[in-house]
């Protein structure tokens, strides 16, 4: 199975590079699946019922979230009938929505999506390992789900590569987001896990992790804000990884790294024909 993994949309600059992009990306690449993190999407804070929309239009199969899930106030209220749309599992029972899905593939497949949300420097949520491992006994791999693929949004790289490293050989890609700065440490853990501690933003990187420079600068200059922080609307590089799974197991055959666009240093799969 090819499952594309898209990190951290931030803004219209990011929405845009994957309205124009995805497309071409699900079908030059022959794509089964594609996951995109959503959360910073409507103007850098939580997601719209419009916007999610746009994503499944462009060729996501499944959005999740993290700490800015509830920014947008309506998520609150379209959440429950958005089947593909996925928060944090670990927030506490009866929290609106839901925390992993089961969703088809294009090529007939099971993929369970699991979001995760870190609680180093972040809100004191569940734990997110407990949350992880009832899920996955639930519903593991090769037995419901041919693929799993797991979202870990959190702050610190020990976190993302501790839950890694938790679900080696029990999840196809477990792959880290929320930090806006993609990582050179993609890989293929001992026991057949795809893993990335994090896998960057999809927006402007002439900026500060994706908002205009001025505001952010000021606050860390004076310690005073004067203004909102606003997304930076620059060319955006789309930020993702890659990873082609053995339809057997489930786990991980290959895995690279995707950067698209803007003015990061470009990164394709060897493994898949370039669309470009």
């Amino acid at each position: 199975m090819r499952i594309l993994f898209i990190g951290d949309v931030v803004g219209r600059s990011g929405r845009t590079i994957v309205s124009e992009r995805v497309p071409a990306l699900v079908r030059d690449w022959a794509l089964d699946f594609v996951v995109i993190n959503g959360e910073n999407a409507a103007g850098g804070f939580g997601i719209t019922e419009l916007i999610y929309h746009d994503m499944l239009a462009a060729g996501a199969d499944a959005v999740t979230l993290g700490n800015h899930s509830w920014d947008q106030r309506e998520t609150l209220v379209f959440i429950d009938r958005a089947d593909k749309l996925v928060r944090p599992l670990n927030y506490p029972s009866g929290t609106p929505g839901r925390g992993a899905a089961l969703v088809e593939a294009r090529n007939g497949a099971r993929v369970l999506v699991i979001n995760l949300m870190g609680r180093i420097f972040m809100d004191p949520l569940d734990d997110p390992f407990q949350a992880v491992e009832r899920e996955i006994s639930a519903c593991p791999l090769r037995e419901a789900a041919d693929a799993i693929v797991v979202d870990i949004h959190a702050e610190t790289t020990s976190e993302k590569q501790a839950v890694g490293h938790f679900l080696d050989g029990k999840a196809s890609l477990v792959v880290g987001t929320h930090t806006h700065a993609p990582t050179a440490d993609h890989r293929i853990l001992p026991h057949g896990t795809a893993f990335m501690t994090d896998v960057g933003m999809t927006g402007d990187y002439d900026s500060v992790i994706g908002m205009a420079k001025d505001e952010p600068l000021g606050r860390f200059l004076r310690r005073i804000p004067h203004g909102r922080f606003e997304p930076a609307m620059g060319p955006a590089t789309l930020c993702g990884i890659a990873v082609e799974t053995d339809d057997t197991t489930g786990l991980a055959k290959k895995v690279a790294a995707v950067r698209i666009g803007g003015p990061l240093e470009p990164a394709l799969p060897a493994f898949w024909a370039s669309p470009f």
